[in-house]
């Protein structure tokens, strides 16, 4: 079938809008017709070079829609049914799949982070051309393939441009807060970066129960945002030194959690700077190919700091997305302030021109058909 697309082909270049074929799902495989797709940074770093991937590529990972067809053996969704894409398809199988740990499942690293499908091909091309799909999600198109466990059921009465985000920012976000570092009520919590990721992070933390939500951006409208969501505290990094300035708001030498939603050596650097003795560091944020980071290893041992990452939230899609969906629902996830606006995929070069200036609030797709 043909299919809108927007495709990156260059470091550097504007993504262009092209029609592509799509082939059938294969076995284990399910057609969606994708409705709405959120933009992140992740697909930035791509379009930058600072991520390695390979050409022509459908860029695209966090997305909603419906369920058009399954190919053999798909017994998890049917026609019909609604569903956020997981940018994360696991296999079943491995010692982390069977443990509840699919976001580390091995096959990932060869298959999606490759941008081919679990059995190592492609399905989109263009003309004689193979296209990628990158993290075999491509939800920068208005029809996409994706394996099984890439298409998560959720309620069909949750509005598909809102939910889209639960797919990435959400996820990665709140899953963060609730399953990586477990934030106990009562703890205080600081958040550097305000996009997409680090508002969830945000939304998480006042679920948990934190006395205080301190955020930390350069921009004040993403400031502002935060206080919308519920951040007890902001912080302009530009004007501000974070760590010192966080002793009179805690009332002790830093914070018990701080996450980092950026990506930068700098800000991760900060982030474990700012915590009290006793307390976690999660880097939440993808960094640049190659960077390195650097921290004084006689502080974390005499104080017993600890430094953490988290992939995806540590989730477990199918049993976390409906979970998150249903928040939303129940007014308890305010998905609505995360977004900035709603564009056509014709707009999309815009929308990353704004990502690059610091505009770090959600922009969606909204796909036609």
């Amino acid at each position: 079938m043909d299919i809108t697309a927007a495709v990156f082909r260059e470091v550097g270049q504007p993504l262009t809008i092209e029609t592509l074929t799509l082939a059938e799902p294969k076995a284990g495989e399910v057609l969606v017709k994708v409705m709405a797709s959120g933009i992140c940074h992740s697909d930035l770093h791509v379009i930058n070079g600072e991520w390695s991937s390979p050409t022509p590529l459908v860029l695209g990972h966090e997305g909603a829609g419906i369920v058009e067809t399954v190919g053999a053996g798909v017994t998890s969704v049917s026609p019909g049914d609604h569903v956020v894409l997981s940018w994360m398809p696991y296999c079943r199988r491995c010692e982390y799949c069977l443990s509840g740990r699919q976001n580390l499942c091995e096959l990932v690293e060869r298959t999606a982070y490759q941008s081919v499908m679990l059995d190592g091909t492609t399905r989109l091309t263009s003309g004689d051309e193979d296209v990628y799909s990158y993290l075999a999600t491509a939800s920068f198109a208005n029809w996409a393939v994706v394996p099984e466990t890439a298409a998560i059921r959720i309620r069909k009465d949750a509005p598909l441009d809102k939910v889209s985000l639960v797919g990435c920012a959400v996820a990665t976000g709140i899953g963060a807060v609730a399953n990586t570092a477990r934030v106990p009520m009562g703890s205080t919590v600081l958040v550097v970066g305000c996009g997409g990721v680090g508002l969830s992070v945000i939304s998480g933390a006042v679920i948990a129960g934190a006395s205080q939500v301190i955020a930390v951006d350069i921009n004040e409208s993403n400031l502002d945002r935060a206080k919308q969501i519920g951040a007890t505290h902001t912080l302009n990094s530009r004007n501000v030194d974070v760590v010192s300035a966080l002793p009179p708001i805690t009332g002790k030498a830093g914070v018990d959690y701080a996450f980092e939603a950026i990506g930068l050596t700098e800000t991760i650097e900060m982030a474990y700077g700012a915590l009290a003795p006793g307390g976690t560091a999660i880097v939440v944020g993808q960094v640049a190919e190659g960077k390195t980071i650097t921290i004084d290893p006689f502080v974390m041992s005499d104080r017993e700091k600890t430094l953490t990452g988290s992939n995806y939230g540590s989730c477990r899609p199918p049993l976390d997305f409906p979970k998150f969906v249903d928040l939303y629902m129940n007014g308890r996830l305010p998905l609505d302030s995360l977004i900035e606006r709603t564009i056509d995929i014709s707009e999309i070069n815009t929308a990353f021109d704004a990502m690059a200036r610091g505009d770090t609030a959600r922009t969606i797709i909204i796909h036609q058909h």
